[in-house]
């Protein structure tokens, strides 16, 4: 599948960093880890296809066509090599491209993302994406949520940005990313990244346990763990200074 130039924006100086949105996000759901980084840091914001301002995802992508994008427009930006930060699918995507274009990554920070799902678990993702098509996006907004969010959160209000990002957008998109997630099998490759990695996990993410990012941690040489321990999974949004610490931290210990 021919890659396609995403949109994006830079801001910051300093090493070179690279933000991989969720599912039905797009570039300003990193803002605020942005702001805190981008002092010292580069970073390199985009929307993946079918999200924000890039164009729509094309029939049957995979997420290695997704990570294809992601090369692609980092290519043309003149950004590599780079710090790559995914969470969510983008951490699916960040493990497919270190895996592709290993000299696009000079580190690897994965947050709350599998590796690969036990079958049960594959039709159920996909159904999350066929539902918007039928229904709208409206019908699976506070289910989407309830997942990403602590109560206390959405309660205060702190989700609404993300609830009407997710309200904007295009079905289509939303279904086909969640086909690409349901079709996650890296962790048998795993073992193939060889640059120093980061692995974060949110203490009350349902969605990625600590477990989940345990094991790629465990499968990757080298790579290490980190637990917020007050964070959900959209840790970007709910603990963005925790998140950017971590981040921070390691990046820095890294000198890249």
């Amino acid at each position: 599948m021919t890659p396609q130039t995403l949109n994006y924006e830079i801001s910051g100086s300093g090493p070179r960093v690279v933000l991989i949105h969720p599912a039905g996000l797009d570039l300003t759901g990193w803002d605020e880890v942005a702001a805190l980084l981008s002092p010292r840091f580069r970073i390199l914001r985009l929307d993946l296809a079918g999200h924000g301002a890039s164009s729509p995802a094309r029939a049957g992508m995979t997420l290695a066509d997704y990570a294809g994008d992601v090369y692609h427009t980092l290519k043309q930006a003149d950004f590599l090599p780079a710090a790559i930060v995914g969470l969510s699918v983008g951490g699916m995507v960040a493990q497919e491209l270190a895996l592709a274009y290993p000299e696009a990554a000079s580190r690897l920070v994965l947050a709350g993302c599998p590796a690969t799902l036990p079958p049960q678990a594959r039709p159920v993702l996909a159904a999350r994406g066929s539902a918007a098509l039928a229904m709208g996006m409206e019908a699976i907004v506070d289910e989407t949520l309830q997942r990403w969010f602590t109560p206390a959160f959405l309660e205060s209000g702190g989700a609404e940005a993300v609830r009407q990002r997710l309200l904007a957008d295009d079905p289509a998109g939303w279904n086909a990313v969640w086909e690409a997630i349901s079709q996650v099998d890296i962790e048998p490759r795993l073992h193939r990244i060889n640059v120093p990695t980061l692995c974060i996990a949110g203490r009350h993410d349902p969605a990625s346990p600590p477990a989940v990012l345990q094991a790629i941690a465990e499968r990757i040489p080298g790579a290490r763990l980190t637990v917020l321990e007050n964070a959900p999974h959209m840790m970007q949004v709910e603990c963005p200074q925790d998140f950017a610490a971590a981040v921070d931290s390691f990046l820095s210990e890294m000198k890249i």
